[in-house]
C-alpha cells in the first residue's frame, strides 16, 4: 500500500540516497570534447541534469536538437527561454556522426519546444532520425518530443521516420500541470501519446515519465499511471524532481527509494512493459536497459 507523504516533516537539503560521487576518468573529458567539436547541445547540460557526470563518464549523452533556446518556460526546467535561433541544416548529420563516434547502441534525441516554427520542429526530428539511421543502422532510436501543440501532422511527420521509441513526458499529475508546465496540458499530452500509438509503425513503443516530489498525492499518481496505460503507453520512468535553480519550483518532498519501488511494482501490475522507478531516474537515464525484442 502506497501511503501519502507526511504533511510536515523536516527535509535535508539533499538526502543520502540522492548524493553522488562525481566520477573521474578520461571518458568524461572525451565525451565533452566530442560534443564541443561537433557543436552539439545536450539536455544533460542545458537542463542541468544531476546525472550528466555519470552518463558522460560512461560515454553516453542525450542530444538536444533545434537549438538550446526554448519557446516555453516550464517551472521545473532549466533550459533557457528565449527567442530561438534558426535551425542548423547540418545538425542532423552532426548528431549522426556523434552517435557513430560514441558507438551508441541506443540513442536518445530530444528537442526544445519550437512553437515559432509551423511544424514545431517535427521536420528537423524527421531529418535527424533519418541521418542517424543511415549512419548507424543497428542503433535503437528513441525520440523525446514536445507536444507540437497537439498538431497531428507534426506527430505524424516524426513517426514517418520510424523511430523505435516515441517518448513524450506527462511530467506530473493533472492538478499540478498548469503550475508545472508552460502552455502544455495534461489531456493534450495523453492525446499525443495516443496518436503515436495509433499511427506509429508496427512495433513502435511509446514512453512517458513523471517527476515526483512536486506535491502530488498517491491517488493522483495512480490516476496518471492509469491514464497512460489507457492510451497504450508501454514504457514508464518515475524519478525525483530536483530544483535546478532557486527561481524554479521548490521540492515539496524527497520521495524515498522504497516508495519508488512500490510505484514501480504498481506500474508493472498495470501492464507497462518496462518501468524505471527511482530517485535518480530521468527520461533517458540508462534508457538502453530496455532492449527491443529480437526481430523488432
Amino acid at each position: 500500500m502506497i501511503s501519502a507523504p507526511p504533511e510536515t516533516s523536516p527535509r535535508p537539503r539533499l538526502p543520502a540516497w540522492l548524493r553522488m560521487n562525481l566520477p573521474t576518468g578520461a571518458s568524461y573529458a572525451q565525451t565533452r570534447s566530442l560534443l564541443n567539436r561537433l557543436r552539439l547541445h545536450t539536455v544533460c547540460e542545458s537542463a542541468r541534469c544531476p546525472n550528466h557526470w555519470e552518463c558522460w563518464s560512461q560515454g553516453t549523452a542525450t542530444f538536444m536538437i533545434a537549438g538550446d533556446r526554448c519557446t516555453r518556460a516550464c517551472a521545473f526546467c532549466a533550459v533557457d527561454t528565449a527567442r530561438p535561433l534558426p535551425l542548423e541544416p547540418d545538425e542532423p548529420a552532426r548528431v549522426a556522426e556523434a552517435t557513430q563516434r560514441m558507438r551508441l547502441k541506443h540513442v536518445v534525441i530530444t528537442a526544445v519546444a519550437r512553437d515559432d516554427l509551423p511544424d514545431g520542429g517535427a521536420g528537423h526530428f524527421q531529418q535527424t532520425i533519418a541521418a542517424v539511421r543511415d549512419r548507424n543502422p543497428g542503433t535503437v532510436i528513441e525520440v523525446l518530443t514536445p507536444d507540437f501543440n497537439g498538431r497531428a501532422e507534426a506527430v505524424a511527420a516524426v513517426l514517418a521516420a520510424r523511430p523505435d521509441i516515441f517518448n513524450h513526458n506527462l511530467e506530473t499529475v493533472r492538478r499540478l500541470t498548469p503550475t508545472v508546465r508552460s502552455r502544455a496540458t495534461y489531456d493534450r499530452s495523453l492525446a499525443v501519446l495516443a496518436l503515436a500509438k495509433q499511427r506509429g509503425a508496427p512495433g513502435l513503443y511509446t514512453k512517458s515519465g513523471l517527476m515526483l516530489g512536486l506535491g502530488e498525492q498517491p491517488e493522483e499518481v495512480r490516476l496518471a499511471l492509469a491514464d497512460l496505460r489507457r492510451v497504450g503507453c508501454d514504457l514508464l520512468t518515475l524519478g525525483q524532481y530536483l530544483q535546478p535553480t532557486p527561481t524554479h519550483l521548490p521540492v515539496q518532498e524527497f520521495v524515498p527509494p522504497e516508495r519508488f519501488a512500490e510505484w514501480g511494482h504498481l506500474a508493472r501490475a498495470l501492464g507497462f512493459v518496462h518501468v524505471a522507478s527511482g530517485p535518480k531516474v530521468r527520461s533517458s537515464y540508462h534508457a538502453d536497459e530496455f532492449t527491443l525484442p529480437s526481430g523488432a
